[in-house]
């Protein structure tokens, strides 16, 4: 080092020391000019950078300090300031820590300790630093420490001066590291219950995420793998400071983690060793517990739960009696308690000096204390214990409640395979003492329901005990279920020979032994077996059960020896009821004894018996089914159920609940029980009736439960047992089709048909169930073939009339009216049979005739009116002949078809007598009953909007409300009921037809048709906005009702939106069930728009197609409404179907004027006027001038001379009009002259119509042809344009008549005021572009065909979408011969694939112009001639154009 960086090292010390800190940094930058790594220099420049604030370059000057000399602790000093003083924390730390690893390999343990006791002080700050890095810093105090050696040449504390040092807590942790420990202790043990439940947390909401044992297991693994708490626990337990309460608190939670741990990781695998390794860690952790008596519950529990016992009394009774001193208040000790009470061993022990105990003589259970109740309620909280559920399965098989057995003991071995993987190891005992209990009680519950199950737990115990005592038992019961008899005598006699010194078990295996010979016929042999057992049995006490099993077994072998034994029989079931008079199967056969061998036979005593039998034990099936049958023959069907439910039951066939496939789970032993619940379930029959349908001939009621899903689940669970039991099939496929499942009904009754081909209720019900699927054809010859062998089958008499029936509705409503009307009185015919049969079925049978006529009435016209004339004949007498006949103010009596009356007026008067006549047949207590009265008022009601007497429409329409709310007296829940009673008190009653809608919706709030009745009653008066809510609502549940559809259009009108509401009647129209208003509305609002738009006359014939067809389909479902038939005979007039058109008025005329004859309505006759004056339109179209003045003579007659209202006023002189017309065409002038002068004078006021009357007066004028006459006629036309300047036919006609007389003054005066127009202004007075037209003509005649092309040109330029003008233009265009010029006007090719109407008028013109355009063009212009032929053959055109392409070719 020089003399100059001396100098400047010492003047930088001084500088520092004095606080002159610039000059201090001056000289300390001088010398690291000359030597820059010099060390001094870099520590005073550091510490005046930091003096000055520039902390940044002070870090620097410390850093090369430091690089260059790292082992010196100057520099580190100064960083250590620098980072505290700046507030870097990380920094600091990292520091001090270095500062402490220097001091201490300077042995400098003061400063040492200085260092790290500022770190712990840093660390504890939670705001700079966390529990892990307090965790790092409170490590170095410990022996493991590299520091630790340093440090603990630190003296002890001093008590006395605490605060002389500020190293005191550091040396006190250096001497007494156990406060440190249980620090670190608590943070780690905080720290990982975080870090576990946070990432259970997160996991748990991952997508696809395990279960949460899964998780859960893998955090602990994770968070174990590397946790300091069992090194940190095992230091505690070996300092030698520690308490015996801490080290116990301390063992505990070892104890704990290791448990975790070891239960946390997998049995199998990498783990394996791991997981033994710590499972003897826990073992020798919990034995220490147990050996020292520490009072850790879990350790006990674990140990008591881990112990692989044979028995119960293999464990160890004292450790159980220390379990229960040292955790009393514990549920397992309250269980102990209990149990050792139950089986009297004592649990209460005093201990001598000597550390040895004897136990208290227990006391003699208390028989006051259910023990067993007690048990119960603290097993409730031992879900988790096997030693719990051991006991209790035991206590169960006791008091053979085998059902519970089973449920507890599956809850211990589900036990047992958890703590097997928790420990990685097996319980065998344990494992195979429940399996015994589990089998033995599988083997007893519902025998042989669960044996199938019972014998796979049995090969699992024979396959770790072959010699298994009870195991053997199990399998030779299985086997005697399973009727084999020797296999079983085999098993038993096993056991025999495995214990024969075992009183319970060999006598009751010799006792089987016996009873599995007896059943081989070896009966002697049974016997001699049997009389041994029942001498072993007699010496005993108690053993009452099995007593008299073993005397009734004997009985039963010498009752199968023969008739002379059976008196030793009885004697032998008598003693057997002596040694236990609960012993059910003794009673049965008794019973049987009684009912069957003696003589005379005693029915009372047998039912007696085999009541007691079946009373003690459900599963004396033969008892069950003698009484059953009993019952059956008494009627008595309710004990029929109980009987059949009760053997169910007692077969377990109803254990597992209904939501059970009980079918899919055994096969039954007793299948009849299952057949007679499913009859029962099906239908039963009430005593007093003797009607059953196809069966029976009187009448009766029909009581039906209608549990059609239970009858199905029953005979499927009967077929399990035979599947070819020909009834059960029989009925299943009735209970199927009465359930609605017709797929399956039909599949079910065809292999009925099948097992019993002469078997007619097969074909009956499957013909039933193909009238249920609306298969009316097949079912209507599948009744009539059974008909054709047994004709007078009332039971297929009446599905035959009812299908006839179903068949007509289907037919009706599907527009095949003529054939529904056959099916009708096909319908009343058959039931008609049916009378004559039997009068059993009178109610159902005028109900289905009453139906037919009702639906006969509804017919305008009927097709074969003979044969319904003669078919209400043969019905009038049976329902008018007869004394309490009511509706005689509505109906005119004597009912009669011979006179000409109307017919379906008459067939409504006949349903109307037939459904009074039915309700006198109904009893006071007839279900029925408020159906009737429903179809009554149904009728009447319908009566009353038919019928012109206004009186009897008013009697009429009160009796039906009067039968309504007699319906719904009797049945009012009915919603049909309710909306019925609505409509007939629609216009009459709004309140009561308002809360009728109102409880419809509340029975059944998804009826749309409800909803719409409602909807249009809020629209009757006037609310729309609930209107259109309650159509909205109809239309949401079912959008194919098209009458919500109609309803909301009726809405939209109201509310002016006319578009909208058309678009809505559109929509209606093309509902697959269609309404006919919807079809009306749609009809009159499509001609009324195309006829109030300016391009009305041009309108195609396409354009009002729709209109025809629904109105074709309207009229053919209501042809006598009028209003109608008139307008689809305009509709008609439009498309060019005029002689259809005058067929349809000419039938409204008729209709009108028979309504016009009974009410003398001024509204008819207005309606009859106008239909006269359109048939006379109609018929002037068709030349008939004569029958159109007639009819016009008769509008004209129903008129006044002289009009005041304006409608009357243009009826008169439409008819003045039409009548001058046809006169004209007759030719009389001068009466056409009179009746148009008139005609103008009627429609002065009228500028249209007055339009009109001058054109033709002056047309008529010019066919005078004077010249007087023109000039008139023209004075005529001049006049009405100046009175009406838009007059536009006046102006066409005007200047027609110049064109023909060459006056272009007169052409041009006429048209110059409509040519100096706009465009716009010009178009909108000529919509037909008939000025257009008129001046192309004349520059025609006048020679002129470039002046006519040019006007064309002009038309086509300022339209050119109009296809009118531009086949004007591509006409005149070929006349100069421009074929190619004409094509491409036409719009070429593709104008040949536009619109439909465009296409049709253009082909003609299409066809011609690829003729004359060249030859190769002569294939393509003959097939667009032959299609515009097609198309068109009204159209002289087309037939012009396609002589012409065939002409040119044949040239």
């Amino acid at each position: 080092m020089s003399a100059f960086v001396k100098t400047k090292l010492k003047a930088a010390r001084e500088a520092l020391n004095k606080q002159e800190n610039e000059r201090a940094l001056d000289a300390a930058l001088g010398a690291l000019e000359y030597e820059p790594e010099n060390y001094n220099a870099n520590v005073f420049a550091g510490l005046a950078y930091l003096r000055l604030g520039q902390l940044d370059k002070s870090e620097q000057a410390y850093r090369k300090a430091v690089e260059g000399s790292p082992e010196l602790v100057l520099a580190w000093q100064g960083l250590s300031k620098l980072y505290e003083n700046a507030g870097k924390w990380e920094e600091y730390a990292k520091t001090l820590e270095k500062l402490a690893r220097l001091h201490a390999a300077a042995n400098d343990a003061p400063k040492c300790a200085e260092a790290v006791h500022k770190l712990i002080e840093l660390r504890r700050d939670e705001s700079k630093s966390n529990h892990a890095q307090l965790a790092d810093a409170l490590s170095l105090l410990l022996p493991e420490s590299d520091l630790y050696l340093t440090l603990s040449t630190l003296p002890p504390p001093d008590p006395t001066s605490p605060t002389a040092t500020t190293i005191a807590d550091v040396q006190s942790a250096v001497h007494n590291s156990l406060p440190i420990l249980e620090e670190l202790v608590a943070m780690y043990e905080h720290d990982e219950e975080t870090t576990a439940n946070n990432e259970i947390s997160k996991r748990r909401q991952r997508l696809g995420a395990p279960p949460p044992e899964q998780i859960q297991r893998e955090v602990t693994l994770e968070i174990l793998a590397t946790s300091q708490l069992p090194r940190l626990y095992n230091e505690v337990l070996n300092h030698p400071n520690t308490s015996d309460e801490l080290r116990r608190a301390t063992e505990a939670k070892l104890l704990r983690l290791k448990q975790r741990h070891l239960f946390a990781l997998p049995a199998t695998g990498k783990h394996q060793q791991l997981k033994a390794q710590l499972a003897a860690e826990v073992d020798q952790l919990i034995s220490g517990i147990v050996l020292l008596k520490i009072p850790d519950e879990l350790a006990w529990t674990l140990h008591i739960e881990g112990k692989d016992a044979e028995t119960i009394e293999a464990y160890d009774f004292g450790l159980l009696r220390q379990y229960v001193k040292l955790f009393p208040a514990s549920a397992l000790a309250r269980f102990i308690c209990t149990y050792f009470e139950y089986i009297a061993v004592p649990w209460q022990v005093e201990v001598d000096d000597t550390d040895k105990g004897e136990a208290d003589s227990a006391p003699e259970p208390d028989p006051d204390i259910d023990y067993f109740e007690i048990m119960i309620e603290a097993f409730s909280d031992l879900g988790d214990s096997i030693f719990a559920h051991r006991i209790i399965a035991e206590l169960y098989e006791e008091y053979s409640d085998h059902e519970n057995v089973i449920k507890a003991s599956e809850s211990g071995l589900e036990l047992v395979r958890r703590a097997e993987q928790n420990w990685g190891r097996q319980l065998k005992h344990v494992r195979k003492a429940l399996n015994v209990t589990l089998a033995t009680a599988l083997v007893y519950l519902f025998p042989p329901k669960n044996h199938a199950r019972a014998l796979r737990v049995i090969d699992e115990i024979f396959a770790a005990d072959p010699d298994n005592i009870p195991a053997l038992m199990g399998r030779g019961f299985v086997l005697q279920y399973a009727k084999k008899w020797g296999e079983a005598a085999d098993v038993f006699g096993r056991v025999v020979q495995l214990d024969p010194e075992q009183l319970a078990q060999g006598t009751r295996a010799k006792e089987e032994r016996a009873w599995s010979r007896a059943m081989l016929r070896e009966l002697q042999t049974a016997v001699d077996e049997l009389r041994e057992v029942i001498d072993t049995l007699e010496t005993l006490e108690g053993h009452d059960e099995d007593k008299a099993r073993a005397w009734w077994r004997l009985g039963r072998c010498y009752w199968e020896m023969g008739d002379e034994h059976k008196e030793a029989a009885f004697k032998h079931f008598v003693t057997s009821l002596k040694r236990s008079s609960t012993f059910a199967p003794a009673y049965t056969s008794l019973g049987i004894y009684y009912s069957e061998f003696l003589s005379p036979p005693d029915p009372n005593r047998a039912s007696k018996c085999f009541q007691k039998a079946f009373e003690l034990d459900a599963r004396e099936s033969d008892a069950a089914r003698r009484l059953a049958e009993g019952f059956a023959e008494e009627g008595e069907w309710d004990l029929v159920e109980v009987v059949a439910r009760r053997t169910i039951d007692g077969e377990g066939g109803a254990r597992d609940g209904p939501e059970a496939k009980a079918s899919r789970r055994y096969l039954p032993i007793n299948a009849w029980a299952w057949k007679a619940l499913g009859a029962v379930e099906l239908v039963i029959y009430n005593p007093s009736c003797l009607f059953d349908i196809g069966l029976g001939g009187a009448d009766g009621m029909l009581q039906t439960r209608r549990n059609y899903h239970a009858a199905i689940d029953a005979f499927q669970i009967a077929l399990r047992t035979d599947e070819d039991d020909h009834m059960s099939w029989l009925r299943l496929g009735e209970a199927y089709s009465k359930a609605g499942k017709y797929a399956a009904a039909s599949k079910a009754l065809d292999h009925a048909r099948e097992l019993d081909p002469e078997d007619w209720v097969a074909s009956y019900l499957i013909g039933e169930v193909q009238r249920q699927m609306s298969a009316y054809e097949d079912a209507i010859t599948a009744f009539q073939s059974i008909l054709s062998n047994r004709p007078h089958e009332l039971g297929v008499l009446h599905s035959l009339g009812q299908c006839y029936l179903d068949l007509g509705r289907f037919e009706l409503s599907t527009g095949f009216s003529v054939r529904a009307e056959t099916s009708f009185l096909s319908a009343v015919r058959v039931t008609l049979d049916l009378l004559t049969a039997s009068s059993g079925f009178r109610r159902v049978a005028w109900k289905t005739i009453a139906d037919a006529l009702f639906r006969l009435s509804g017919f305008a016209e009927v097709s074969d009116d003979d044969l319904v004339r003669e078919t209400l004949a043969s019905v009038i007498p049976l329902v008018t002949d007869h004394p309490g006949k009511g509706l005689v103010d509505i109906l005119s009596y004597p009912l009669s078809a011979e006179d000409d009356s109307d017919l379906s007026t008459l067939a409504l008067e006949v349903a109307l007598a037939a459904y009074d006549y039915r309700l006198t047949l109904g009893g006071v207590d007839d279900a029925a009953k408020a159906t009737a009265f429903y179809d009554l008022g149904l009728a009447l009601s319908t009566f009353s909007r038919r019928v012109l007497d206004s009186a009897k429409r008013e009697r009429a329409q009160q009796h039906a409300i009067a039968q309504f709310k007699e319906a719904l007296r009797l049945e009012p829940g009915n919603d049909t009921f309710w909306v019925a009673l609505g409509n007939a008190t629609f216009l009459s009653q709004p309140g009561v037809c308002q809360h009728s809608y109102v409880r419809a919706l509340e029975i059944d709030h998804k009826n749309a048709a409800t909803w719409t009745n409602l909807g249009l009653f809020y629209l009757h008066h006037e609310d729309a906005e609930l209107a259109n809510e309650a159509f909205y609502k109809a239309q949401t549940l079912d959008p194919d009702y098209a009458l919500a559809w109609v309803g909301q259009g009726l809405v939209a009108t109201a509310n002016g939106h006319d578009r909208e509401a058309t678009a809505l009647f559109e929509h209606a129209t093309t509902l697959t069930a269609t309404a006919p208003e919807a079809d009306l509305q749609y009809a009159t609002r499509l001609f009324k728009r195309i006829n109030a738009s300016a391009k009305s006359r041009s309108a195609s014939a396409e354009a009002f197609l729709p209109a025809f067809f629904v109105l074709d389909r309207f009229c053919k479902q209501r042809p006598k409404d009028a209003s109608a038939l008139n307008l689809f005979g305009l509709v008609c007039e439009r498309v060019g179907h005029v002689a259809l058109g005058m067929d349809l008025i000419a039938r409204a005329i008729a209709v009108l004027e028979a309504a016009y004859e009974e009410t003398e309505d001024p509204v008819i006759e207005r309606q009859f006027t106008i239909a006269h004056t359109n048939i006379a339109r109609l018929r002037l179209s068709v030349v008939d001038y004569e029958g159109a003045l007639e009819s016009y003579q008769v509008a004209t007659g129903l008129l006044p001379e002289q009009p005041e209202d304006a409608e009357t006023k243009v009826l008169l002189a439409q008819c003045q009009f039409g009548s001058g017309l046809a006169h004209f065409k007759l030719g009389e002038l001068a009466e056409a002259l009179q009746l148009l002068e008139a005609a103008m004078v009627t429609a002065a006021d009228r500028p249209t119509v007055r339009g009109h009357v001058v054109v033709l007066l002056a047309q008529t004028l010019w066919a005078i042809g004077t010249e007087e006459a023109k000039e008139s006629a023209k004075t005529q036309l001049l006049q009405s344009i100046e009175y009406d300047p838009e007059n536009l036919m006046a102006i066409n006609t005007l200047a027609g008549m110049g064109i023909l007389t060459h006056d272009d003054g007169l052409v041009d005066a006429a048209l110059s005021e409509v040519l100096s127009l706009p465009l716009d202004q010009r178009h909108e007075r000529d919509p037909e572009r008939d000025v257009t037209y008129l001046l192309v003509q004349h520059h025609l005649g006048q020679a002129n065909p470039k002046q006519a092309l040019s006007i064309a040109q002009k038309a086509v330029h300022a339209e050119p979408e109009r296809g009118d003008v531009r086949r004007e233009l591509a006409s005149l265009t070929l006349r100069s011969g421009e074929s190619g010029a004409a094509f491409a006007v036409l719009g070429g090719a593709s104008q040949a694939h536009g619109d439909f109407a465009q296409l049709r008028a253009s082909l003609a013109l299409h066809s011609v112009a690829l003729r004359v355009g060249g030859g190769e063009l002569a294939p393509e212009a003959l097939r667009l001639a032959q299609k515009g032929v097609m198309l068109s053959p009204w159209d002289r055109r087309s037939w012009e154009a396609l002589v012409y392409a065939r002409s040119r070719d044949a040239t």
